[in-house]
């Protein structure tokens, strides 16, 4: 008896588990993936994001981010000794000790670099006789008695500067040092002296006893004030004719501060504190702000001052360096969201699709449960223990392996998420079935979509889901990713909206094309056509669900490509604009010109395919605004690029434009190259009044050049001949054509005219088109001299990859288009997995009938096709309106070009990348094809008698 109790007891659990383990295991490895994915995408973003501000505030320049508290000498009504005493190492050492206690989290310093003393605020004449004077004026040195001297730098010759016992206000003589950069430029030598002047003009000598090398030159001790490490030559602001002088800085020996008290040079106490980053998380950008504009002019400052000193004032441009990490994560962020949303939804409707499949496997057991006598709270229970035992473990393992392989960020969001997905696993398997099972049902009536008739609750639904879609495109388009007030998720969700549109709009019209295509399938005498129709029209693969995921993984994996491809061509572009060329050759000057055997031998050169000399010469005056003619030069031709409808309202700010000497021929063929605009050179042909010039022989006015201008420009001369005086010679230009881009400068002004025409022939510049090996490049170069410099527009382009940020969150967007392009072709796989019983006994049953093999497999293809095309189709057409709708919201800047000096930070619009839209879609198709072929194959193997038995429902 005890053993039937036993056997009658069992545990439900562990017998369903081992009934199918095969759906257990499937079940769990989907939810570890998507607890994976949930849980990585916020720590990923936290890590870049932590990364990005480490790297900014490391990379930023010691002057900006070094924070330095000074106040000025001590009072004079002060007594002297207390004076010298309050410059002296000890109390510099424990005032220092105390503002670093008093640092505000999560500002940290950096304890190896922090430096304090003395120094002088205003440049003292140096008139020793052997000191460098470039314009016959003597240089201006600042003094500085800095503590750490000898931790920080190496002694390069001589010896180290030492302060003698009791150095006073009243010191007549000091040691000092100076770097081996000022020692080379200002000529200076161990042993020599310089003089420093009291306020009473009496002489204090400074001896250098040693030379010293900076142990890190771009480190905060050395970089924080330049000067102390290099030498500068400096206009002469006093001066009304253009000379200059040389200013530097003189080291003294530690401790000698009270001597700096008797100068007139303004000298000030400072406490230097460089950042230390490594601490510093994404999430503490804003704090760090806020503490830093605290300590600049608020409570901070006032706990500052009663350390330092009543009259201590603190300085720092750090705060501008976290603005701007700031705003490019602001701007990065909603870009970022758009992915993040687009994935989660694909990843919710794949698992809603997975308890959906289950349910419908077991539809049959639990109508049996409840036929006798099972409970709804029962039933639902013991499905939700059931499905927590796997998904629960599988989620907190998937949020393990988050934590083990994205080692920075805040764990409580990537919880969060992997929380989420565990419920709603746990969740959506129990409410779906149990609420199939409210009312025991013997065989429900058959789902057949082509007769179907959308209810009127669904019809709102459909409706209100539209007009939240268009107002987040509609909203997206006018403002952009960036609100301004962090990200705004119904404009990141207006990608899953438009698919979630689409999916149902094509759900929609599904079953119109069935309905034509079925009338002439059933006049056929074959029953494969029409066969795989009806069942195409009555099977749940095509329902709303699958073909939701589908679009949504497809316009995402669109989405994702799509940035990912227009961050790479925006850099292209860009690098491609800053060097003209694949190759530029130019001089270090702009009137240095280019000899002819550097020309032919760089020309040469093999994997040069084409060379372009290029004459280029800068700030060329343009004349007045040309009176009646604000329209600039318009001409009907197609090899005119620009447009003048807004071209007067810039003619006045083409006041100089840059004038480029073309070879209108081999400039055409590297424009064509490197896909400019197509240049007209047929214009600039130089025949009659702008025939070239022999050679030696000087221009008149009247001969009137033909060029190409800039739209500014163009507009600005004018259509009638205009004079211009430049350094290649006085002629007048009339403007025959315009276009936008030049490859030889970047400027947005600028005139091409025929180099063969001018007084001075001689190129500036070469560009190149090929790829040159680059180290024979520069020898080649150099053999001329040094006085010409080779760019790279490789060498451009990797600049453009250099911030944790950008690259962080590019490596985001790749993960993204990866994860949709398997999340869409799991849908594919679930939807016909679903049916895949009934396939196997129709063909079990269409056998006895006579079926052939061949047949079989051709009506599973058949059935497969409309849906599988069905999505493909609306996901091509889905991912290309979702871009085509958002573009002009989405600036790529942020990711593509910010942080890089120098770059075009012109607006970088969403382009379609074929490659990322097609590929997925071209998957599905392929995908569903295999699967329909393995399908007819497997059951070909099954005789029919396992299929069929008796009392089978299928």
């Amino acid at each position: 008896m005890s053993n039937d109790k036993r056997a009658a007891s069992a545990p439900w659990i562990r017998t369903r588990l081992r009934t199918a383990p095969g759906a257990a295991t499937a079940l769990a490895v989907l939810v570890l993936v998507t607890a994976f994915l949930a849980a990585a995408f916020p720590r990923a973003v936290d890590a870049y994001e932590s990364k990005g501000l480490r790297h900014d505030i490391a990379t930023a320049d010691a002057s900006r981010s070094t924070v330095e508290i000074a106040r000025p000498q001590p009072g004079l009504e002060l007594p002297q000794e207390q004076r010298e005493a309050e410059t002296r190492n000890p109390e510099l050492t424990r005032v220092g000790t105390a503002l670093l206690k008093a640092l505000p989290a999560p500002l940290r310093a950096d304890a190896s670099s922090v430096a304090y003393g003395v120094r002088t605020t205003k440049p003292s004449v140096a008139t020793e006789s052997w000191l460098p004077r470039p314009d016959a004026v003597p240089p201006k040195l600042t003094y500085v008695a800095q503590s750490g001297l000898k931790d920080h730098a190496t002694l390069a010759s001589g010896a180290w500067p030492t302060a003698p016992d009791g150095v006073t206000a009243d010191s007549r003589a000091v040691q000092g040092a100076v770097t081996e950069e000022t020692a080379a430029e200002l000529k200076v030598k161990v042993g020599a002296t310089i003089t420093l002047l009291t306020a009473a003009q009496e002489p204090i000598t400074v001896t250098i006893t040693g030379i010293v090398a900076p142990r890190d030159p771009k480190g905060s001790y050395w970089s924080a004030d330049p000067l102390l490490r290099s030498p500068s030559l400096v206009p002469d602001p006093s001066s009304s004719f253009p000379v200059n002088f040389w200013t530097g800085t003189v080291l003294l020996a530690e401790d000698t501060g009270p001597v700096l008290l008797s100068t007139a040079a303004e000298p000030v106490v400072f406490w230097r504190i460089p950042p230390d980053p490594t601490g510093l998380t994404g999430p503490d950008g804003s704090r760090l702000t806020s503490v830093i504009a605290s300590l600049e002019s608020g409570p901070g400052l006032l706990k500052v001052r009663r350390i330092a000193g009543g009259t201590a004032v603190v300085g720092t441009g750090l705060g501008t360096v976290v603005e701007a990490n700031a705003r490019m994560r602001d701007a990065i962020g909603p870009v970022i969201a758009v992915a993040g949303l687009g994935i989660g939804s694909v990843a919710a409707v794949v698992l809603l699709m997975t308890g959906a499949l289950i349910a419908a496997r077991r539809r049959d057991e639990l109508a049996l449960m409840r036929s006798r006598g099972g409970s709804l709270r029962g039933i639902g229970g013991r499905l939700l223990a059931e499905t927590a035992v796997t998904v629960l473990p599988a989620s907190a393992l998937g949020l393990l392996l988050a934590v083990l392989l994205v080692d920075e960020g805040r764990w409580w969001p990537g919880a969060l998420a992997a929380a989420g997905v565990a419920l709603l696993v746990c969740v959506a398997l129990p409410v779906r079935t149990t609420l199939q099972h409210i009312r025991p049902t013997l065989h429900g009536a058959r789902e057949d979509m082509v007769s179907a008739r959308p209810s009127r609750r669904r019809t709102v639904a459909e409706l209100t889901l539209l007009v939240l879609a268009v107002g987040a495109v509609t909203a997206l388009r006018r403002r952009g990713t960036s609100t301004g007030g962090g990200t705004d998720l119904l404009v990141s969700a207006a990608p899953v909206l438009v698919g979630l549109i689409a999916a149902l709009v094509l759900v929609r019209l599904y079953p119109l094309p069935l309905r034509l295509a079925a009338r002439p399938m059933a006049r056929l005498r074959g029953a494969i056509g029409f066969l795989s129709l009806a069942r195409a029209g009555r099977s749940s693969a095509g329902g709303a669900l699958p073909l939701l995921a589908l679009l949504l993984a497809l316009a995402t994996a669109a989405f994702g490509g799509s940035v990912i491809a227009g961050i790479g061509d925006a850099r292209d572009d860009a690098a491609l604009a800053s060097v003209g060329a694949d190759t530029r050759v130019s001089g270090m000057g702009d009137r240095a010109t280019l000899p002819d055997e550097l020309v032919r031998t760089v020309s040469g050169l093999d994997g040069v395919r084409d060379a372009a000399p290029v004459r280029v010469e800068y700030s060329v005056t343009m004349p007045e605004a040309a009176a009646g003619d604000g329209a600039g030069t318009r001409t009907d031709t197609a090899a005119d690029t620009g447009t003048a409808g807004d071209d007067a309202a810039d003619a006045g700010d083409a006041a100089t434009a840059a004038l480029v000497g073309v070879e209108p021929a081999s400039y055409a063929r590297l424009a064509r190259t490197h896909g400019l605009p197509a240049f007209p050179a047929a214009r600039l042909r130089a025949t009659g009044p702008s025939a070239p010039l022999p050679e030696g022989a000087e221009a008149g006015p009247e001969r009137v050049l033909p060029a190409i201008a800039s739209p500014a420009v163009a507009a600005r001369l004018g259509k009638e001949p205009r004079a211009v005086r430049t350094l290649s010679g006085d002629f007048r230009v009339q403007v025959v054509g315009t276009t936008a881009h030049v490859a030889a400068v970047s400027s947005t002004n600028f005139l091409i005219v025929n180099a063969a025409s001018l007084e001075q022939k001689s190129p500036t510049t070469l560009l190149l088109a090929g790829a040159p090996d680059p180290g024979k490049l520069r020898a080649a170069v150099d053999e001329n001299g040094k006085k010409f410099v080779v760019q790279l527009r490789s060498e451009e382009r990797a600049r453009y990859v250099n911030t944790p940020m950008q690259a962080g969150a590019e490596r985001i967007y790749l993960a993204a288009v990866a994860a949709g392009a398997g999340y869409a072709l799991l849908a594919v796989l679930l939807s016909l997995l679903q049916t895949a019983p009934e396939r196997k006994t129709l063909l079990a049953r269409l056998r006895t009938m006579g079926l052939t093999t061949a047949q079989g497999r051709r009506l599973l293809a058949f059935e497969a096709t409309p849906q599988a095309l069905l999505a493909a189709g609306g996901g091509l057409f889905t991912g290309w309106a979702t871009i085509a709708l958002l573009s002009p919201g989405v600036d790529l800047v942020p990711l593509a070009l910010a942080g890089v000096a120098g770059s075009d930070t012109g607006p970088v619009p969403l382009r379609t990348d074929l490659w990322s839209l097609g590929l997925p879609a071209a998957g599905v198709v392929a995908l569903a094809a295999a699967v329909a072929g393995v399908q007819a194959w497997w059951a070909s193997r099954r005789g029919s008698i396992t299929e069929l038995r008796a009392g089978d429902s299928r």
